[in-house]
């Protein structure tokens, strides 16, 4: 099984990308995980001929080839960073990669909630009828108090964060096998990579 892991912020340091690096090495044997960076893509200005600059297109280009997603968020003022805001607002203008991709979202935060409302925020934005992403549902795996939480090697320390971990990925295998199953690879996917709202509000969208 093939996954993206996208890095959250355009942070030098990040605990989140910390987090996707760790699950790279650990479940290698369980599925490869690309992990992708948004730091230089620009700002979001909303071309008016929708054509998606070259690291634009390139990031999406990795998530078409992948067969599930991870979102690894910091929180930002309760919310999700704004250069990961704009590089979602990018893929949902131009795109559209995300549109019945498995989706789980991760996050580390030095906070105690491990980015609870950032999460919960991204979930909001993935859900979105320009996105259409499959986030799966009743996992939010927070990583609290995250500059304490890898040793010098990288790995977790606490055994129960690990084997919560364990856990979500492993559901989230399943989820992404599922949604393979249940979702056809169709002319409805590839005839609504242009969003418009005519299309929603006329009821064929849908």
């Amino acid at each position: 099984m093939k996954l993206v892991g996208i890095v959250g912020t355009n942070a030098t340091a990040s605990t989140n990308r910390q987090l996707l690096q760790y699950m790279r090495q650990r479940y290698a044997s369980k599925a490869t995980i690309e992990v992708a960076e948004i730091a230089g893509l620009p700002a979001f200005n909303e071309p008016e001929d929708r054509t998606a600059p070259a690291s634009i297109q390139a990031l999406s280009d990795q998530i078409k080839a992948a067969d599930g997603v991870i979102f690894a968020t910091p929180e930002y003022d309760h919310s999700i960073p704004a250069v990961l805001k704009s590089a979602i607002e990018w893929l949902s203008y131009t795109t559209r990669p995300l549109i019945s991709k498995p989706v789980l979202i991760v996050g580390a935060s030095n906070g105690a909630l491990g980015t609870s409302r950032a999460q919960a925020h991204l979930r909001q934005i993935l859900e979105a009828p320009e996105l259409k992403a499959l986030v799966m549902p009743n996992v939010d795996y927070l990583l609290g108090h995250s500059l304490q939480a890898f040793d010098k090697a990288g790995q977790l320390k606490d055994a129960e964060k690990v084997a919560e971990l364990d856990s979500d990925f492993t559901a989230f295998l399943a989820f992404v096998a599922l949604t393979a199953k249940i979702t056809p690879e169709n002319k409805f996917v590839e005839k609504n990579q242009q969003f418009s709202w005519s299309q929603v509000t006329d009821g064929r969208d849908f």
